[in-house]
């Protein structure tokens, strides 16, 4: 077993994943990523994009490779051990926002720092720091229920930043928002990413989001290739016209 490189704080070595019904999901993939780094990976539907955070993130254990946090090993780590380390260093964003529904806006977004074991009033403070930064400060009293999609996708992210995590894996992030709203978010979580050193991992079949990475690595049919063809921003319909991205 070789160390990674020690200017990459995550890095991966010949991931392979099957899913429960025998159908393979990665087939191989090697990758690195630098500290502070906004890593778009990109791919159609069904390339492998999400399995691949999800392997990297220790939410599930790859069956053959390497991953790698901070010079040490995930792939070894135990499921109690890997949920501590989602919880102390990572950060998580799905395609469609969840939320606590008994819980209010400002609570679900200083829920990971609470569990962390941060005071209720620091981790107030620290949430409707984000909420604010987030436009939807005025809301930081309502619940769930009481929000737009769009809304709760932005409390999704304060919730995500707030604990400061080392990487924060977005999949799909701007999936469930309008155009006006999906840049708002895009621009924020780059903003947040550079003034706070935190390393992005981004899964996306949006060119114009992948654009917005430092780096782009292509997956098909869970395999780095070297070119993917995405569908225009919008447009998710199979058999139309597409938009080549080359890494």
């Amino acid at each position: 077993m070789v160390a990674p490189p020690d200017n990459d704080v995550l890095w991966a070595r010949a991931l392979h994943y099957t899913h429960s019904d025998g159908s393979p999901a990665l087939g191989g993939v090697s990758l690195g990523v630098r500290q502070g780094e906004i890593l778009a990976v990109a791919g159609p539907s069904g390339s492998g994009k999400t399995t691949l955070l999800r392997c990297l993130s220790g939410m599930v254990r790859v069956r053959k490779g390497e991953v790698w946090f901070n010079s040490a090993p995930v792939h070894t780590l135990g499921p109690l051990a890997r949920e501590r380390l989602r919880r102390d260093r990572f950060g998580w964003i799905d395609p469609a926002p969840v939320l606590v529904p008994e819980l209010n806006v400002w609570e679900n977004t200083a829920l990971p720092l609470m569990l962390r074991g941060t005071s209720r009033r620091r981790a107030k403070v620290a949430a409707l720091e984000w909420l604010e930064r987030l436009d939807v400060g005025e809301l930081a009293r309502r619940r769930p229920h009481q929000l737009r999609q769009a809304e709760r996708q932005r409390v999704c992210l304060a919730r995500a930043l707030a604990p400061a995590p080392t990487v924060l894996f977005a999949d799909e992030p701007t999936a469930p928002l309008h155009r006006a709203d999906r840049a708002h978010v895009l621009r924020t979580l780059t903003t947040a990413s550079r003034s706070h050193g935190i390393t992005v991992v981004l899964a996306t079949h949006d060119p114009e989001t992948a654009a917005l990475a430092d780096r782009t690595v292509a997956l098909l049919d869970g395999r780095c290739v070297k070119t993917v063809h995405l569908p225009p921003a919008g447009d998710t319909t199979e058999g139309r016209a597409a938009c080549s991205l080359s890494v």
